[in-house]
């Protein structure tokens, strides 16, 4: 280790590549806990129906999702697709795939809060005037956001260190780009520094972000 030589200039060169490739990151994790959110309100509320085949349907995906691990997911629907001939881009597979893992946490995640904010509620809000629709939206969701926003942040962070698993099917993400860049320099241990830093970086983005979003949802 002493006589280790960094260089640095050749991280430099590469940091083209490596900015796409975070780009590629941010917008996987971006999409992916969107496309979570949609699909985890409906499952949540679904579990809450206590049975009926969407209760049933519900309960199967939390299982599923929050049971496999995230890479084999990932291998289901990029190789497994491919198998019955449904072929999908890299950079697809990995957005469903870390999509349909985050509606499974999400999902329960979004329970949690449900089952925190009194039932009355929705009756005083059905009373007033109020659809179910207009109730949830107006009185009920803001409220379940508010309680589970730090975990929300935390599984948004999950999933973009999730999308480094985008590189074991070719994506060039920031794994992939780093993967790539290091093999034709032999510089490892320099490359691996400095994604872990730009890693970092990206986790403060979505917190940061995510905070200045929540505030400007509930500022008075």
């Amino acid at each position: 280790m002493q006589d280790y030589q960094f260089y640095w200039s050749i991280v430099f060169n590469a940091w083209p590549e490596l900015l796409s490739g975070a780009w590629v990151t941010l917008q996987i994790t971006v999409l992916s806990v969107l496309a979570g959110m949609a699909i985890a309100m409906p499952i949540s509320v679904a579990r809450q129906s206590g049975k009926g085949f969407y209760y049933t349907l519900a309960g199967g995906w939390i299982e599923l999702s929050r049971n496999t691990p995230v890479l084999f997911q990932l291998y289901l629907v990029y190789f497994g697709l491919g198998a019955i001939g449904i072929n999908i881009s890299s950079y697809l597979a990995v957005l469903f795939a870390i999509a349909f893992n985050n509606a499974g946490y999400l999902a329960e995640i979004f329970r949690g809060g449900l089952n925190s904010v009194p039932k009355q509620q929705m009756a005083t809000a059905r009373s007033l005037g109020m659809n179910k629709f207009q109730a949830f939206r107006h009185v009920i969701f803001p409220q379940v956001f508010k309680l589970i926003f730090p975990s929300f942040v935390t599984q948004a962070v999950w999933a973009m260190l999730n999308t480094s698993l985008g590189m074991l099917v070719g994506l060039r993400e920031l794994s992939g780009a780093t993967q790539y860049a290091q093999s034709v320099s032999y510089r490892t241990f320099e490359f691996f520094i400095v994604t872990a830093g730009i890693y970092y970086v990206i986790a403060k983005i979505i917190q940061f972000g995510a905070l200045a979003t929540f505030r400007l949802m509930y500022r008075r």
